[in-house]
């Protein structure tokens, strides 16, 4: 379980992004999607196994945000609801929202999480892949990621 959590009480759960999906008190971000708040609730992805949570949270504004990436590169697909499964789409999704929610893109803080090999030592698994996916697209758009934790064979 990923969480990116942060505190400002002067503002509402309302602020979430309008595909929010709360549960608890927190934005939960499933697979190939992407969201976006201001304010005093979290944004948690569950089971990540080979996906990859990029996460990102402007400290000044305090807009938080995550890609739950499925999947290397830039999608194919021109069907909008499956884009940000794909790390290129996703990600711009995601700085997208920010901005509009008032981040700066300059001061995001970006962790990443995730991109496990599930099936375990000697098998082919697509974590690696998306990790070089995300740290590239994110290397392209000069932001490093402030702390990471990814690859591995441990779910």
């Amino acid at each position: 379980m990923s969480e990116l959590a942060h505190n400002d009480n002067s503002l509402r759960q309302s602020e979430w992004s309008a595909t929010g999906n709360a549960r608890g008190g927190e934005l939960l971000v499933d697979t190939g999607e992407v969201e976006v708040c201001r304010g005093d609730q979290g944004i948690k992805a569950n089971a990540l196994g080979s996906c990859v949570a990029v996460t990102a949270f402007d400290p000044e504004s305090g807009v938080a945000g995550m890609a739950h990436v499925m999947l290397p590169g830039i999608s194919p697909d021109q069907d909008p609801s499956k884009r940000t499964r794909y790390a290129q789409d996703a990600i711009d999704e995601m700085l997208r929202k920010s901005t509009e929610l008032g981040a700066d893109v300059a001061k995001l803080q970006v962790c990443l999480v995730g991109g496990v090999n599930v099936l375990g030592e000697g098998h082919v698994s697509p974590g690696p892949g998306i990790v070089d996916s995300v740290t590239d697209i994110l290397g392209k758009m000069g932001i490093s990621p402030v702390a990471s934790d990814v690859g591995g064979e441990q779910r």
